[in-house]
C-alpha cells in the first residue's frame, strides 16, 4: 500500500505546475489544475484517503470556498458523508454565522449556514493547500462555535515554511487533531 501511495504521490507531484510570480510578484504559485484533467489519478487520490478515513466517525466534511468544494465534494460522496460549504460573505441564502480574517492585503469574510454543523458533528476541513492557515482557521472557528468538533484537516499540499499547522493546532479545541497532507513543500 506505502508503495501505491509513494507511486500515485509522485504522480500528482508531476501533474502540479510552479508559476513563478503569480498572482504577484515573489510567489511561487502551485497550479493543481492539471491534476483535474486526469480523472483516473484524481480518483485514484480521493479513493486512497477515502479509506484512509473510513472510521474515523467523521460525520461531515466541510469544504472550503473555492477548490476545497472540488476535493471536499468529491470525499464526501466517496465516503457517503455530507459537505458543508463554507464560503465567501454573501453567497448563502438562509441564515448565517460569518468570521472574518487577516490577509495580506487586508480582510476576507466566510460564512457557513447556521443549521449544517451541530453539537453531534465531528468534522473534517477541506481545502486545496495550507499556507498561512488564515482562511482555514476562519472556518475552523465557524465549526467550533456552531457546536461542531473538528477531527481533523485535509490537503492537498502544505506549505511548510508557513507554518499555517501551527495556527491550525492552537485555534482547535481538540488535543487529537489529524493533518492529511500528499505533499510537503
Amino acid at each position: 500500500m506505502k508503495n501505491n501511495m509513494q507511486s500515485m504521490k509522485k504522480e500528482i507531484e508531476n501533474c502540479i505546475k510552479n508559476i513563478p510570480d503569480f498572482p504577484k510578484e515573489g510567489i511561487q504559485f502551485k497550479d493543481i489544475t492539471p491534476l483535474f484533467k486526469n480523472i483516473d489519478l484524481f480518483d485514484k487520490y480521493i479513493t486512497y484517503y477515502a479509506t484512509q478515513l473510513k472510521n474515523k466517525n467523521i460525520t461531515k466534511i466541510v469544504c472550503v470556498d473555492a477548490r476545497g468544494f472540488i476535493f471536499g465534494t468529491a470525499l464526501a460522496m466517496k465516503l457517503g458523508l455530507p459537505f458543508v460549504l463554507a464560503r465567501k460573505q454573501g453567497k448563502l441564502p438562509d441564515k448565517t454565522l460569518v468570521s472574518t480574517y487577516n490577509l495580506e492585503y487586508g480582510t476576507s469574510t466566510l460564512e457557513m449556514h447556521v443549521a449544517d454543523i451541530n453539537d453531534n458533528d465531528n468534522v473534517l476541513i477541506v481545502d486545496d493547500l495550507l499556507a498561512t492557515g488564515g482562511t482555514v482557521e476562519a472556518v475552523s472557528k465557524l465549526v467550533q462555535n456552531l457546536g461542531g468538533k473538528i477531527h481533523g484537516y485535509f490537503f492537498l499540499i502544505e506549505l511548510t515554511f508557513l507554518e499555517g499547522k501551527v495556527k491550525l493546532t492552537n485555534v482547535c479545541k481538540n488535543d487529537n487533531i489529524n493533518f492529511y497532507t500528499l505533499i510537503k513543500y
